[in-house]
């Protein structure tokens, strides 16, 4: 096997880590896979002879340039400001593929990754790294020019926020997952308020991101009142509600006229819906694969 072949069978191996990286870094499917695929380009263009660890050695390359285009967007300000809901990832209730599977272990919901949006790209790349891929601080401290002691302060500041916002875990049974969040939309086809307050956590959070296509949608709305009415204006009687896994939770996808006119992933714990985010942007909904709910 020639040094290129060895290469590009190990790069393919760790293909679907490298993806998982990219879209913590990034929150972003399509930036994703362009992150990994500039990382091929980089390391084919290197000489791995020297490499110890070829894992290690290509997560730092792809987490390289998730950092240069976490630090271009701040620069160019091509993202919409204010609300931001990070891509999900949808698959049928039946459950997802091996790929996105690995894709969102440890249960990388939409809550998380709003919050990972709220960190500088350094304390995003060392807590990205350091806590969820367990790569040691002297090999992280290179990639944002820092110390070791540094990096590990980024990292502590990017938990202490993360654990601040008090991201919830789901609840382990979908099956509960989805009745409650059945009751949601069955409480808001009746338009019955009490019955929507019932079924949401007192401190639940609504996020909408309607981009720059409608800013009038983005929005963030806090406490069980207050969201039960946004939901109520946000219903829309004649849109088919499809229900779907969003980042592996019970959602649910709108359409009307066969169109996509929400993804919106629910966060249900402790048997109450903590958090609701909403993918309300036409041009981001026309990105997104949803070919994958048709049967």
């Amino acid at each position: 096997m020639t040094e290129s072949d060895w290469l590009a069978e190990g790069f393919e191996e760790n293909r679907t880590r490298l993806r998982a990286v990219a879209y913590r870094m990034l929150g972003s499917l399509a930036e994703a896979d362009d992150a990994v695929q500039e990382a091929w380009l980089r390391a084919s263009r290197s000489d791995p002879s020297g490499v110890d660890s070829l894992g290690a050695w290509l997560t730092t390359i792809v987490a390289r340039v998730c950092l240069n285009v976490l630090r271009s967007r701040r620069t160019r300000r091509e993202e919409p400001m204010g609300v931001r809901v990070p891509d999900p990832v949808i698959a049928r209730t039946e459950g997802m593929n091996p790929e996105d599977e690995a894709l969102l272990a440890d249960s990388v919901g939409l809550a998380l990754l709003v919050v990972l949006e709220t960190l500088t790209p350094a304390e995003r790349l060392a807590f990205v790294l350091h806590d969820m891929f367990d790569l040691p601080f002297d090999e992280i401290a290179p990639m944002v020019g820092r110390s070791p002691a540094t990096a590990r302060q980024l990292a502590s500041r990017a938990r202490r926020r993360v654990r601040g916002a008090e991201v919830q875990a789901p609840d382990p049974d979908i099956g509960r997952q989805r009745e409650v969040v059945d009751a949601f939309y069955a409480a808001a086809r009746r338009g019955d308020l009490d019955a929507l307050v019932a079924v949401l956590d007192p401190d639940v959070v609504m996020r909408c991101d309607g981009g720059t296509a409608r800013p009038d949608l983005s929005v963030v709305v806090r406490g069980a009142a207050a969201v039960a009415r946004q939901g109520l204006r946000f219903h829309q009687p004649s849109a088919l509600v499809r229900p779907a896994l969003v980042n592996g939770a019970a959602g649910v996808v709108a359409t009307m006229g066969g169109q996509p006119i929400a993804v919106i992933g629910i966060t249900v714990s402790r048997g109450k819906i903590v958090a609701i985010d909403v993918i309300a942007d036409p041009e981001r909904l026309l990105r997104l694969d949803l070919a994958v709910l048709d049967d």
